[in-house]
């Protein structure tokens, strides 16, 4: 780690990209393969230390998206990075599907510690979110001998098949593919800011009543009986749908339905678990039970981690029913543990903190920037939805990605989620300084793409 003292603002030194970073753009374009998803912006990363990205060209960025969501205790903290190395000098791999080691029973115990799924749980360890979401898939399905699945519109829950069948938040992410892989029954999400029926501003409880009337009056009594469903699987804040929080009635309304139909209630906390909202896991804030939770991103502090934690009763397959060779890595595993500490010790705390202050400002700048139709969030996930005007509240993609890369070209790095909504998810170390800073280009950049 750098001794020297960290920037207090951004610096911009050449073209962006510059001179290396356009080589490495070039090779990328010849040998990688072209279906990812990369912004209209190119960052080409070197190094990272906190808040602070330097590329390749020795610009310096402040990053408010810390690699979606990934890096939550910032980037290469110093203890992370320790018990990175402490532990790939004693054991990197042995694969946990066949052998045994601490590791993995350590932060299984401290997951059903701390996650909101009823103890006593246990836990299936994989390589990613995707990977920790068609666990939960499989597992609904061995627990209950059901097979079809409810799922909600604009939700995003990864890219394999099965897990893509409940993924509807971009027509590219499911094109070409043809038929789902699973019987999926996609849902209106409540989001208040836009009814799912009507495209109008509503309030929590309407856009939940509707939601949840969608599900009993209309599915239940004509193409989805509730006797064939194994699961219900619901964000509680969607990511790449916009960032749209989830209200409490709604949430609160699916758990009655899945314990009164025996349904299994799976919250995909990929992006919004991990101290993301200011509590540890999103569902915290509507005291939701989930029966299987999904956990990746946050988790690892940018180690390849996905977890899935069940009631202990639904885990009860038999051995081969599902496993993974590298999930439940021990270096994995070692950066999960430490950063789950300091999530407890003072991140978690310092994202409903500094998370409250962020949208404050953000809603400072909602009165000067007519363009600002909507902030919501908690904690260090706060999406601002980009609009052409208050009045018509109509959704305005390209300004977005106008104001997106006006960010980049000044030195902040957000990223976009859903059609037109601008995602903030900084490392959960982000100050109140830091902040100040980063409001202050976010008010120039949109200044600058509004003229």
């Amino acid at each position: 780690m750098s001794t020297m003292a960290p920037p207090k603002r951004p610096e911009i030194k050449t073209a962006l990209p510059g001179p290396k970073g356009l080589e490495i753009i070039n090779a990328d374009q010849q040998f990688v393969t072209p279906s990812y998803p990369r912004p209209g912006w190119q960052l080409v990363a070197e190094r990272g230390e906190g808040v602070w990205v330097t590329d390749v060209d020795g610009n310096i960025f402040l990053d408010c998206n810390a690699g979606v969501a990934v890096c939550s205790t910032g980037h290469c903290h110093p203890e992370i990075v320790r018990a990175i190395q402490e532990q790939s000098a004693k054991l990197i791999h042995i694969c946990g599907t066949d052998y045994f080691y601490r590791q993995m029973p350590d932060l299984a115990r401290k997951l059903d510690e701390i996650v909101p799924v009823p103890s006593p749980t246990r836990t299936h360890f994989a390589n990613s979110g995707t990977e920790a979401v068609e666990t939960a898939l499989k597992l609904a399905m061995h627990a209950t001998g059901r097979q079809k699945f409810i799922a909600f519109f604009n939700s995003f829950h990864g890219r394999t098949l099965g897990s893509l069948s409940l993924t509807s938040s971009k027509v590219a992410q499911r094109k070409g593919f043809h038929r789902q892989a699973l019987d999926v029954t996609h849902v209106p999400y409540p989001n208040a800011f836009r009814h799912p029926f009507t495209g109008e501003q509503s309030d929590e409880a309407t856009v939940s009543r509707a939601s949840l009337d969608w599900i009993e009056n209309r599915l239940f009594k004509t193409t989805t009986p509730p006797e064939e469903v194994a699961g219900i699987v619901v964000e509680v804040v969607q990511g790449e749908g916009g960032y749209v929080p989830a209200p409490t009635e709604f949430l609160q309304g699916l758990r009655r339905i899945c314990d009164e139909h025996g349904i299994m209630l799976i919250v995909d906390e990929v992006q919004s678990g991990m101290g993301r909202t200011g509590k540890m896991f999103a569902s915290d804030h509507h005291d939701l039970k989930p029966d299987i939770i999904c956990l990746a991103k946050g988790i690892g502090s940018g180690l390849p981690i996905g977890v899935t934690v069940a009631r202990a009763d639904l885990m009860d397959w038999k051995p081969g029913a599902h496993a993974s060779t590298f999930g439940g890595n021990p270096v994995c595993i070692a950066a999960a543990l430490k950063t789950i500490e300091l999530l407890e010790r003072e991140l978690v705390a310092n994202s409903a903190s500094v998370g409250k202050y962020l949208q404050d400002g953000l809603r400072k700048l909602m009165q000067k920037h007519d363009c600002i139709g909507d902030v919501r969030g908690f904690g260090l996930m706060v999406g601002v939805e980009i609009v052409t005007d208050r009045a018509s509240n109509k959704a305005a993609p390209d300004l977005r990605d106008r104001i997106e890369r006006n960010c980049y070209e000044r030195g902040l790095i957000i990223l976009g989620a859903g059609a037109n909504t601008i995602r903030w998810s900084p490392p959960l170390i982000l100050t109140r300084e830091n902040v100040d800073v980063a409001l202050e280009i976010f008010d120039e950049a949109i200044t600058a793409a509004c003229a």
